[in-house]
C-alpha cells in the first residue's frame, strides 16, 4: 500500500448500526504487521497435512500461501480408507482436489510449484521462501513435504490393486486372503506377524536378500506361522480387473498345502517395507533438528527447533494416516494463529500504550475481509464488500 493512503470500509450490523474500520500503513492493522511481508504463513506441500494447516490459518485470519509440487502419497490412493465422512470410492486425487477448492474458497493462495529454499531473515521475524516461480516473504513457515516409500524392484502390481503402503488403512481388505510382506528388516518382520490378525496365509518375501532383522525378531518369527520366502520374484499374474493373483519365483518354494514345491504362490496383495525417504531438504537447509529415524522433531504444537518453522504430516513422528496428518495440520494452524494474532493485546502492551485506538478492528487483511464477506458460508449471507459502504452512503443521504 502506498505511503499515506487510508482506505475506509463500512459494514452494517444487524439492527442498522454501522461498524467502520480503517486500513492504514501507520498502524498494525492486519495479521502480518510488517508490510514487507507478502504472507503471514507459507506452507510447503499440498497433501492433507499442509492443506489443513492452510485451511485453519486462513479461516483464522492469516494470509496464507500453499506451494505444492504435486504427487505425494495421498495422491496415489485409488480409494480413501479410514477418513470419516469420505466414502471409499473417492480417490486420493479427488480428495485432494476438493480440499484445494475448499482452502482457496476461504482466501488462501494455492500455487503449483516447488519450494527451493527457505531462509530466515536477518533483520526481521520471518522467512524468505524461494520458489521456482519467484520469492515471497512470510512470517511463519509450515513444512508439509512428507516422504516417499522405497519401492521394490519389479515385477509389481499396481498401487491399490495388490501393492499397498499402509497396514492401518488396508489390512481390513485382506481378511482371509493370502498376503505378502516384502523386506529384510525388523519392520517387515513385525508387519508380517501383525497380518496374522487378519489372515492365516502370510509370507515374508526377502527377494533373495539376506535378512537384517535382529536375533530377537528371528526368534519371534520362528514362533509365528509366517513363511519366509528367500527366492526372488520374476513374474506375476493378475485378474481381469488388474488385481494381483500370484507371484512367480525364480526357484521352487514350498507349496502352501504341503504337497511339495512350486514356483508360483497365490497372493491377493501385500505391503513393501523397505524404508522411507524423507523429503527434508528444506528442514536440513534450516538446520532443523531431526530424530534418529529421519523424521523432523516437533513440539506439541508442531513447531520445530527453529522458531517460526512448523512441520506436519508424514515428515514428523507418528502414524502416517490422513486423519492424523489433518489433526497435525489443524494443530499447527491454530498455534500459528495464536502466535501472530493482533488481539487480545497483552497486559504489558495495554499498560505501556493505553487503550487501543488504532482503528485496527477487525484485524484481518482487506483481501481476507473481502473473501470472507462474499463467501457463501458468511453469517449474514454472501455479499459484495462494497455493500456496506453503499449502505452508509445511502443512510447519510437519507439523514
Amino acid at each position: 500500500m502506498a505511503s499515506g493512503v487510508t482506505v475506509a470500509r463500512g459494514c452494517r450490523w444487524p439492527g442498522g448500526a454501522l461498524l467502520w474500520f480503517y486500513v492504514c500503513n501507520c498502524y498494525a492493522l492486519v495479521m502480518h504487521t510488517d508490510e514487507r511481508f507478502d504472507f503471514d504463513v507459507a506452507v510447503a506441500g499440498g497433501g492433507p497435512a499442509g492443506l489443513t494447516s492452510a485451511l485453519y490459518a486462513t479461516r483464522l485470519g492469516l494470509d496464507t500461501i500453499i506451494v505444492n509440487r504435486g504427487g505425494g502419497r495421498a495422491a496415489m490412493m485409488t480409494d480413501t480408507h479410514n477418513v470419516i465422512g469420505v466414502t471409499e470410492d473417492v480417490s486420493g486425487n479427488e480428495f485432494l482436489a476438493t480440499a484445494r477448492e475448499q482452502v482457496e474458497s476461504y482466501g488462501a493462495d494455492y500455487r503449483r510449484g516447488f519450494v527451493e529454499d527457505v531462509r530466515p531473515l536477518a533483520d526481521a521475524d520471518g522467512f524468505e521462501v524461494v520458489t521456482d516461480d519467484g520469492t515471497v516473504l512470510a512470517k511463519r513457515v509450515v513444512l508439509a513435504t512428507g516422504f516417499s516409500d522405497e519401492r521394490p524392484d519389479p515385477p509389481l502390481p499396481r498401487t491399490g490393486k495388490g501393492l499397498h503402503w499402509c497396514l492401518h488403512c488396508d489390512a481390513y481388505m485382506f481378511v482371509d486372503e493370502p498376503v505378502f510382506v516384502m523386506g529384510t528388516g525388523d519392520a517387515a518382520a513385525h508387519v508380517a506377524m501383525i497380518m496374522l490378525n487378519y489372515t492365516d496365509r502370510v509370507d515374508l518375501l526377502t527377494r533373495g536378500e539376506t535378512p537384517e532383522w535382529s536375533d530377537e525378531t528371528a526368534e519371534l518369527l520362528d514362533a509365528h506361522p509366517v513363511d519366509v520366502i528367500d527366492a526372488d520374484v520374476v513374474g506375476m499374474a493378475k485378474d481381469d480387473d488388474g488385481w494381483l493373483e500370484a507371484f512367480e519365483f525364480d526357484e521352487p518354494v514350498p507349496a502352501r498345502d504341503g504337497s511339495g514345491e512350486t514356483t508360483v504362490r497365490a497372493y491377493r496383495g501385500g505391503f513393501p517395507m523397505l524404508g522411507s525417504n524423507y523429503h527434508a531438504d528444506l528442514a536440513d537447509a534450516l538446520d532443523v533438528a531431526r530424530n534418529d529415524d529421519g523424521t523432523v522433531a516437533v513440539d506439541d504444537h508442531g513447531e520445530t527447533s527453529v522458531q517460526g518453522v512448523y512441520a506436519v504430516g508424514d515428515l514428523t513422528p507418528g502414524h502416517n494416516q490422513i486423519p492424523v496428518a489433518m489433526g497435525e495440520g489443524a494443530n499447527a494452524g491454530i498455534a500459528i494463529h495464536k502466535d501472530l494474532r493482533v488481539y487480545p493485546r497483552s497486559l504489558e502492551h495495554v499498560r505501556a500504550d493505553g487503550p487501543d485506538d488504532s482503528g485496527a478492528v477487525p484485524a484481518v487483511s482487506p483481501e481476507l475481509f473481502e473473501t470472507a464477506v462474499a463467501h457463501h458460508g458468511h453469517a449474514a449471507g454472501a455479499r459484495s464488500p462494497s455493500e456496506g459502504a453503499e449502505s452508509e452512503t445511502s443512510t447519510a443521504a437519507d439523514d
